[in-house]
């Protein structure tokens, strides 16, 4: 089974997926970007870079291709798990390691993994039909050299005596003009603040006649509201949707035998419904959150079982 496509698709919607023993991608937004050398222009996107300190299983991506499979988790676990073992051969050889619209891996002389994106690809959604493009530049001094000689071509007209005497009475219309403008300016203004006054003083009656009739009143409620009754779930009730997985029995009396001894260790172990294979599970325990789960796997992995691993799943 191929998961780079699993991981591909996860990108889109999510800022970390991680590949259990491997390593993470995780991903950061990155603005628009102007090149001014070759006047290019790049969209908004999503630019992914890899962690391998983060090899933790968290269950995204077995969940996944579990679902798009239509296989069991326990089967997309192993599949991530072989191609992990591919890829890390692949690496040891000193190939590089490239994951179709995710980049492209490889050791250095220090053995540490470098990992190089894909810059084709864009899994930021709010940018989708959005390409690089190369706008031509803009030479602005042409259309400058053109309006000087147009300049210089201008022609100086001479204006007629009779021109000028009919440009005087202009002036003083204009003066007549101006003058009704500045009355206009300085009484309109008098006259707004006239009305503003005498519409306080309305304002103002009004405002006690109100008040008079408040203070006059009396307020009867015939239904008062009930009283709001709030129901707090149990924590008995809660999801614990977070399995510690012991293991899977082919016979049923090898799964209570486990049971047994798992709850003699002091772990509230129990069976679940068996599989669509016929095989019994049985767990360590049970959580509400990853975090607790998680935390519960770490302290089973050291003192009891190296291999337990963490079942998502609604029971």
């Amino acid at each position: 089974m191929k998961i780079e496509l699993y991981i591909a698709q996860l990108l889109y919607r999510y800022q970390c997926v991680t590949v259990p023993g491997f390593g993470a991608f995780l991903t950061e937004i990155q603005s628009a970007q102007l090149n001014e050398s070759s006047n290019s222009f790049f969209p908004p996107k999503k630019r992914i870079v890899f962690n391998t300190n983060l090899k933790n299983n968290d269950g995204l991506l077995a969940n996944h291709i579990a679902l798009a499979e239509k296989t069991s988790y326990e089967y997309a676990l192993s599949a991530i798990q072989y191609e992990v073992f591919n890829w890390k051969k692949t690496l040891a050889e000193n190939e590089v390691l490239s994951i179709k619209n995710v980049g492209d891996l490889r050791l250095n002389s220090d053995k540490n993994i470098v990992f190089t994106p894909n810059d084709q690809a864009n899994y930021l959604t709010s940018s989708f039909g959005l390409a690089p493009f190369v706008s031509p530049l803009v030479k602005r001094e042409i259309f400058e050299k053109e309006i000087a000689a147009i300049e210089e071509k201008a022609t100086i007209t001479m204006i007629p005596e009779a021109t000028k005497t009919a440009k005087s009475y202009l002036k003083y219309a204009a003066v007549f003009v101006l003058g009704l403008g500045i009355a206009a300016s300085v009484g309109y203004p008098m006259y707004q603040n006239q009305i503003a006054s005498e519409t306080i003083l309305v304002e103002t009656a009004v405002q006690k006649q109100v008040q008079n009739k408040i203070q006059q009143a009396t307020f009867f409620i015939e239904s008062p509201v009930p009283a709001v009754t709030l129901s707090v779930k149990s924590p008995a009730l809660a999801k614990m949707p977070y399995h510690i997985m012991a293991g899977v029995y082919r016979e049923e009396k090898n799964a209570n035998k486990t049971l047994r001894i798992l709850s003699g260790l002091g772990y509230n172990a129990k069976r679940i419904a068996p599989n669509k294979n016929g095989y019994y599970p049985v767990l360590y325990g049970s959580y509400t959150t990853f975090a607790e789960a998680e935390k519960a796997k770490k302290e089973i992995n050291e003192k009891h079982n190296p291999d337990a691993w963490i079942l998502i799943q609604s029971l």
